[in-house]
């Protein structure tokens, strides 16, 4: 977003940190606050491009991964639930419970792609 003031200054956002620059009039505008960020953000691109050559690459964001991290580990923690209660002769209605718990479980993980 770039906000013009009465004089010949722009401000914007850093692409990549998201840090204020102050663009003075001449030239092409500033994209990133300094070459540490523009740097990044090429190797980023580079990253991704190099994914996109893959296609059986999966990118996801990192609250996206922990998300998915999480519910892979209550999916493991539900199906060992399961195991605990069938070795302890647990009463079929116990376990068709805990079985219906592990099914929400996967369904909310399978939502996660």
């Amino acid at each position: 977003m770039i906000h013009t003031s009465g004089d010949k200054s722009e401000q914007a956002a850093c692409l990549r940190c998201g840090k204020t620059i102050i663009n003075q009039g001449r030239g092409r505008p500033k994209k990133y606050c300094s070459s540490a960020c523009k740097q990044r953000a090429y190797e980023k691109r580079v990253a991704l491009r190099n994914f996109s050559d893959n296609d059986k690459a999966l990118i996801l964001s990192p609250e996206r991964a922990v998300k998915l991290h999480d519910g892979l580990f209550e999916l493991r923690c539900s199906a060992e639930d399961i195991a605990t209660a069938v070795e302890d002769k647990a009463p079929a209605s116990e376990i068709r419970q805990l079985v219906e718990e592990l099914v929400g479980i996967a369904r909310r993980v399978e939502e996660l792609r």
